[in-house]
């Protein structure tokens, strides 16, 4: 039996689209293999967001093609899409497939063990105007389920690479999500993270439908669902009639992503953001009215080209003002190719530091604030997996609907169940919870025949 090893790079739709290619090479009967081992065929699935992804994607090509020399190399993803001739002068890589047509890779091998010539299977990723389906049915170790809504972006901000690496904004048919999305449930997943590269966006190229229309479809038809999480959405893209959606569901969690990049309207200017501070600020007041005690996380570009210490304060103020719960933060980084990177005024190294430094430690301060709220209160979770750390045994680690992490005793057979936990510590990054109920039909009555038969 053939053998085959991945190795993903990057963010989370990278992550489902290596589950879905181990799918087609599943069907195709081979063993899955570690990527550190020895196995016939090597997938590296790429990213290109920053140039350092680009380096980490070439290392991890040159590690797996000295593994086994004689194995098939096939590189795909982001960087795969936009520098396929970079890839292919790399002595032993094999195969070349971007960010569409994974499924002809199986082809590819064939073609490529009958003939030895290495193949650039790399088209227009500007042209595709269809989203190309990929189903996962479930993950190899996940308790939350992603299921891909969209693809491409149609935003084209200066700092970002990502439209040429993944092409326009194509949405999934409808139909098809609530396939899989019901496959999924079916498969025993309680929480389902709709994702995409720009998941808000969502129905944009479509007519009559769109996010909205969407969430209550999964909200209306998916049978034994216990939580929808959107991976992120666009402060734009968040409208009265996604608002209203979100407030009357009890599926939809209270959680958020709403990438920020910066609180000054001159630099979300300058990255051709779309949006306005007062346009954000009027969403996370109206969301918060419909959904008390929403958690909104964020992601803050730092130190982008020209960015003074006002314009950075102005962002510090909004975010510590509107009580964001955890905020990713990146310095600006040069991405070769983006309008930004030829931008004069670069900010100095060590300003940018000390900046991100700052914030860090806000989104510290805001998120045990955020937590302290819920000490006492009993909030459902998931157990994902068994908390390890030195000197704690029968400790599991698991999300709340509001993306609290929380760490509490439980057993092996609750992963993936729905529980209810009570917050006895709230903390960051964890919380310290008891164990108070099952909320899962299913579990309980696992439980009970236990008790029955001890």
């Amino acid at each position: 039996m053939p053998s085959v090893a991945f190795h993903t790079l990057g963010c989370k739709v990278n992550h489902y689209e290596t589950e879905a290619i181990w799918q087609l090479f599943k069907e195709q009967g081979y063993d899955r293999t570690e990527f550190e081992g020895m196995a016939d065929v090597y997938v590296i699935n790429t990213c290109t967001v920053t140039n350092t992804g680009d380096k980490k994607s070439r290392q991890v090509i040159r590690r797996a093609i000295r593994k086994n020399p004689d194995g098939v190399i096939c590189v795909t993803g982001c960087y795969a899409q936009t520098s396929p001739a970079e890839i292919m002068a790399i002595p032993g890589v094999d195969i070349v497939v971007g960010t569409q047509d994974r499924v002809k890779m199986l082809d590819y091998i064939d073609q490529y063990k009958n003939e030895r010539q290495p193949i650039n299977g790399v088209g227009n990723i500007m042209k595709a105007r269809v989203y190309e389906e990929l189903d996962v049915p479930s993950f190899t170790d996940r308790t939350r389920a992603s299921l891909k809504i969209q693809e491409g972006c149609n935003n084209f901000c200066t700092f970002c690479i990502i439209p040429w690496a993944r092409g326009l904004m194509r949405s999934r048919d409808p139909k098809e999500v609530i396939t899989q999305a019901q496959a999924l449930v079916n498969a025993g997943y309680k929480e389902i993270v709709l994702t995409g590269i720009h998941t808000g966006g969502y129905g944009e190229d479509m007519k009559d439908y769109n996010l909205a229309k969407l969430l209550q479809d999964l909200d209306d038809k998916v049978v034994g669902l216990k939580r929808i999480r959107i991976s992120s959405i666009e402060a734009s893209q968040i409208t009265d009639e996604v608002i209203d959606v979100l407030d009357k569901s009890d599926k939809i969690v209270r959680h958020l992503h709403i990438p920020l990049q910066s609180g000054s309207d001159t630099v979300l200017k300058r990255m051709r953001r779309k949006y306005t501070m007062e346009h954000f600020a009027d969403r996370l007041t109206r969301l918060k009215e419909a959904l008390p005690g929403l958690a909104i996380t964020s992601d803050v570009i730092v130190g982008f080209p020209g960015e003074t210490e006002e314009e950075f304060m102005e962002t510090y103020n909004f975010i510590n003002e509107h009580k964001f719960s955890e905020l990713h933060v990146f310095p600006y980084s040069k991405r070769t190719g983006t309008p930004a990177a030829r931008m004069d005024d670069q900010v100095d190294e060590e300003i940018k530091n000390e900046r991100v430094h700052r914030l860090i430690s806000l989104s510290d301060q805001l998120a045990k604030e955020y937590a302290s709220q819920f000490e006492n209160e009993v909030l459902e979770v998931i157990p994902e997996e068994e908390f390890k750390e030195e000197g704690s045994t029968g400790l599991y680690m698991g999300y709340t609907d509001n993306y609290l992490k929380v760490k509490f005793p439980a057993s092996e057979d609750m992963i993936g169940k729905l529980v209810k936990v009570k917050i006895t510590k709230a903390g960051y990054p964890y919380n310290e919870g008891q164990f108070v109920k099952v909320v899962d039909d299913e579990l309980v009555k696992t439980l009970e025949s236990v008790k029955l038969s001890s």
